[in-house]
Parts: structure tokens; sequence; C-alpha cells
């Protein structure tokens, strides 16, 4: 029974009927399909490795404490895998439209917090798996381990037999209210107790200052991002249903754009992401010369140890995308100096302490400041843009190896917009979520965004390498 960090409570209790808080994917794959009871046993054998996958969220009596991890007594996995197809043979709009629909769906919240739903009906003979897990339960960067569990690396791996599980007892309220006060006393006395020697406080207060220092030099950027002219026609009040589109390039493309032109490839997809703003606010009339459109990037502060744990370790950055630039080079620019500064920031502030601070915060104001805050709106930034790496190796299901699959990230708080991107063998991916009635030209987004990806290749070929500037 474990308790919710700060960090997943603010996720959980941000959830509303207008704002479901769950990450996705669609995989496809190449088949035939399995039978839905193959993939039932296989994922009944996989759950031992996953527990959290048979918990369910269980808050405590008067918010007296942040919610836990319980074991569910009803659990049925008949429910959280699903089954359905497409009309033979289904093309990537088909695929595309179910999927927007499914993944726009919220999660039970009395259940585990997951679904999987086998599509069949595709054309050339594939198949497709819509996956959905709340925020609550795992980032981004745990979320690709995750997939470590139900994949394979061997076409020929075997599975064990599903084995029986017995789930742990529910504790009563009063139990869990009980042990929520008392944590509430213990956790600062054992913080107490464990204050560092006089060596470790002296590189805690240089550690402070650096992170003081950084703090008011990144004060004159939040001034000026307080007064730049943003893209406001992309925010404000979120309905019930979602359009999703996806966009695919290929890597290589991308690797030889970042050698080049110079940055990074996230600098280079980040380029091309606001070349599809730009096309999108120009067809709605609303571009203007100074316009930027700002998006959060979540970072993760995850460590190499700690790979796979299923809590979220993120923060975040917001990156102003220079849409009214009509040059795509200065574009790029102008990203590569806002990241290398964000790096620079990163270094010096200790974003994990910053995190973990929530964990002092009390249960009832947490869950009150989230939910105000997602009511109220946010209009600081217009768009979310998340990357998250995957394997560059095959991966398969049931011997079926994966040939492509499209991230779904939420969208919540008045931003009505956001970009998934993910990476897979020599290709990356990218998901667009958004609001149905704010988005009816989401296509104009997708394609904006390959465009600018078409246009950065282009004019590498003309540029001397740049990879050391």
């Amino acid at each position: 029974m474990d308790r919710l960090s700060a960090t997943d409570a603010g996720f959980y209790y941000a959830e509303t009927e207008n704002a479901p808080l769950h990450v996705g994917s669609v995989s496809v794959f190449e088949g035939p399909a399995p039978s839905y009871g193959d993939l039932v046993r296989l994922l009944l054998s996989k759950l031992p490795l996953v527990p959290r996958y048979r918990q369910r969220v269980r808050e405590v009596p008067l918010n007296l404490g942040r919610p836990l991890w319980v074991d569910d007594p009803h659990f049925q996995i008949l429910y959280h895998v699903r089954h359905t197809a497409v009309p033979k043979p289904g093309g990537r709009e088909q695929l595309r439209n179910l999927a927007g629909r499914v993944l726009g769906q919220r999660l039970d919240m009395a259940k585990p917090l997951w679904e999987v739903w086998l599509v069949e009906g595709l054309e050339d003979d594939r198949w497709a798996l819509i996956s959905k897990v709340h925020h609550c339960m795992v980032d981004g960067v745990a979320g690709t381990d995750l997939m470590q569990v139900m994949f394979d690396l061997d076409p020929a791996a075997e599975h064990p037999a599903p084995a029986d599980w017995t789930p742990q007892r529910t504790p009563s309220g009063l139990a869990m209210a009980a042990g929520a006060v008392a944590e509430t006393v213990t956790v600062p006395l054992r913080q107490l107790t464990s204050l560092p020697g006089p060596e470790s406080v002296g590189s805690g207060a240089r550690s402070l200052v650096r992170s003081t220092r950084a703090a008011a030099a990144s004060l004159p950027a939040l001034a000026r991002q307080a007064l730049t002219p943003l893209a406001r026609t992309l925010t404000g009040p979120i309905g019930p249903h979602r359009r999703w589109a996806w966009a695919d390039a290929q890597f290589a493309d991308l690797a030889a754009a970042r050698t080049a032109l110079g940055g990074t490839v996230n600098d280079v997809v980040l380029t091309a992401i606001t070349r599809g703003f730009r096309d999108l606010l120009q067809g709605r009339g609303a571009l203007g010369a100074d316009t930027v459109v700002r998006t959060m990037v979540p970072i993760s502060v995850r460590r190499e140890n700690e790979r796979g744990a299923l809590n979220n370790q993120v923060t975040a950055v917001f990156v102003d995308l220079p849409v009214g630039e009509p040059d795509p080079v200065e574009r790029l620019a102008a990203v590569r100096r806002q990241m290398d500064e964000y790096k620079r920031t990163m270094q010096a502030v200790d974003a994990r302490s910053i995190i973990a601070m929530g964990d002092y915060t009390a249960p009832t104001l947490l869950a009150l400041g989230v939910r105000a805050s997602m009511q109220a709106g946010q209009f600081w930034c217009q768009a979310v843009t998340t990357n998250v790496p995957g394997p560059r190796v095959p991966l398969y299901v049931l011997g079926r190896r994966m040939v492509s699959s499209h991230p779904y990230v939420p969208i919540a708080g008045g931003t009505r917009v956001s970009i998934g991107i993910f990476s897979y063998l020599d290709r990356m991916t990218f998901g667009i979520n958004a609001d149905f009635d704010a988005f009816p030209d989401v296509d104009v987004l997708s394609e904006g965004i390959c465009r600018g990806i078409e246009e950065l290749v282009a004019l590498a070929k003309d540029q001397p390498a740049a990879a050391a500037r």
C-alpha cells in the first residue's frame, strides 16, 4: 500500500469531466492479429511485474492525507482489455478516428487506471493496440520503460502461465485517516533527525546560493515572456470531445538537419512544430510578426537508477515558439537560445528538491489548489509539447513486430492542444491531441509540422556542418 506523491496526487485531483488526464499510444503491428484470449493471457502473465495495474486510488477521509494505492478486490482484467475492429480494409483515417474516440473517453476512476484495446481490420493485414494509463500512475519516461513489460525483444519469446493473485485487504477509512495523521507528524520528525553534518550543510548552502542566483538570472526572461504577445486563439474552455492527428518523420532527416544547422534534435523538432503553429495561425488570420506560441515542455528528472519506478519525476520549462518569424533558420536559432538557457538554469537549480517540496503541502490545500487552477483556466502557455525517447530496436507482442507507435498526451486547464513525440527504430512520430470544437483545423497543424521538417532538411543540404557550433 503506497501513498501517491504530491505530483501524482496533483494529476489525480486535476481530473475533470472535460479533462481526462491519461496518457496513451496507438501502436500498429504486422499481422495476423492475435486472438483476444491470447492477449488477455499475455497481460495476466505480465501483471505480477507491474502490481500498480491491479491497484486503484483510495482517497483518505476528509483529505487528511494524500490518496493511497490499494489492491482492487474486484479486479477483472476483461474490463481493462477491450476488443474492437474497423471496417476492412481500415486505413490510417479510420484508425485515427477510432483512436480519437477511445482516447478521448475518461477512465473509470473507481478501478485500476488503465485500458488496452485490441483493434482488428487494418489494411495490409495489420492490427493495433490502443493503450491508456492515467498520468497519476506513470509519467512518459516510466511509461516507455513499462513497454518492456508487455513487449518482447525476441519474436519467439515465451511467457509464463498466468499466476493466481490474492489482493491485500483494503484498510478501513478510520485506519487510513489515522495513518495519514501519524505520517503528518512522523515525516517532518524524520527529516529533522536526519539533518546533515556541517560539511553537508555548507554544501547545501552553496547549492542554495547557486539556485538563488540562477532564479534571479531567469527573472528578466520571465518578465519578457510576460510582455510577449501570445496566440490567444489557442486557449480557452475545453469540451469533452477530442480531435487527434498524427505526423511522421525519419530520424535520419532530423539528425541531418541538426548536424548542418546546429542545436539538438529536440531543437529541430520544436522548430518544425513552430512551422505547424505558424501555418495554423496564418490560416486563422491570427498571425502577427511578433506572435509566439508558448509551449510547456516537460522534462524528466528521473535518475538512471530510477528507471521503471511507477511515479512521476517531471518538471517543466516554457519555450516561446517564434511563429511570427518567417525565416526557418532564425526560428531554429531562437528556439536553441531558449533551450540552452534552460539547460544552464536546470543545472544550477535542484529541480528534484522543488518537486519534493510538494510532499509537505497539506493534502486538502493540494486538492483545492489543483482543482481551482484547472477550473480557472491556464493562459500562460498555449500548448504542451513532450518528447519521449523510445527503443531503437524492434519490439514484438506475441511474435508480431510493432511497426509504428503514436503518443497521446492529455490537455487541461485552458490549454487546448498537446503534441506528444515518440521515437522508435528509425522514425519519430507526432501525436496531436486537440479540443474538438476549438481545432477543426488540426490537420493544418500536423501537415505544417511535416512541412517544417521538410524545409529544415532542404536547408541542411545547402549548409556546412554546424554540429560544433
